[in-house]
């Protein structure tokens, strides 16, 4: 339970104010279909998450305990400071296709997660934990927790987020999962 609400917490308010919380608004704008697009973010999310985790889960495998919770905790760090870079959404990757909802979105999520701060978080995460289906199942669930009130609420909705406190907090989220982990990695070689 603690790796799923982890990964729904960390990545729900990292992912506020992302350049994938950008496309949503974009797309729902475009293409005025919310439930495809909300079909295509859960799936592109699965498969890229679904990734990342099996890529996590083999490097924890690898590691010795004290090495991976020093490699995760910097890693969060990382996170942390990352989350501070406010994003730009590149508009190519949305009028790059002239598919329907579902497949623009598809592809588009797809492709702006990778190497984005949410799919190296879910690599660290199914790195520390070992329940693997938690983990992709809490960042999933924590992409569609930012998004979902994006594609259907709009520009209404996201002129009213206060971006710079959420990405504060999310920044402060990840520093301190990141000493969390820090600590432990301590521990395991005291």
């Amino acid at each position: 339970m603690e790796a799923f609400l982890i990964s729904v917490t960390s990545i729900a308010t990292a992912e506020m104010g992302d350049r994938t919380q950008l496309l949503a608004l974009v797309l729902s704008a475009r293409y005025r279909k919310p439930w495809p697009i909300v079909a295509g973010v859960l799936c592109a999310t699965l498969a890229n998450h679904g990734v990342a985790g099996l890529i996590g889960a083999l490097l924890g495998g690898q590691l010795r305990p004290a090495l991976l919770d020093a490699a995760v905790g910097v890693s969060m760090i990382a996170m942390a400071l990352w989350t501070l870079k406010p994003d730009k959404l590149d508009q190519q990757a949305v009028s790059a296709t002239s598919a329907g909802a579902f497949v623009a979105t598809l592809i588009a999520f797809f492709v702006a997660e990778i190497g984005d701060k949410t799919q190296i978080a879910t690599v660290a995460l199914a790195a520390a934990y070992p329940n693997l289906i938690a983990v992709i199942g809490g960042t999933t669930c924590g992409m569609l927790i930012a998004n979902v009130p994006v594609i259907f609420l709009g520009n209404a909705f996201a002129h009213r987020l206060p971006l710079r406190a959420i990405h504060y907090t999310a920044a402060a989220l990840f520093a301190v999962l990141g000493v969390i982990f820090i600590v432990r990695a301590a521990q395991h070689w005291s």
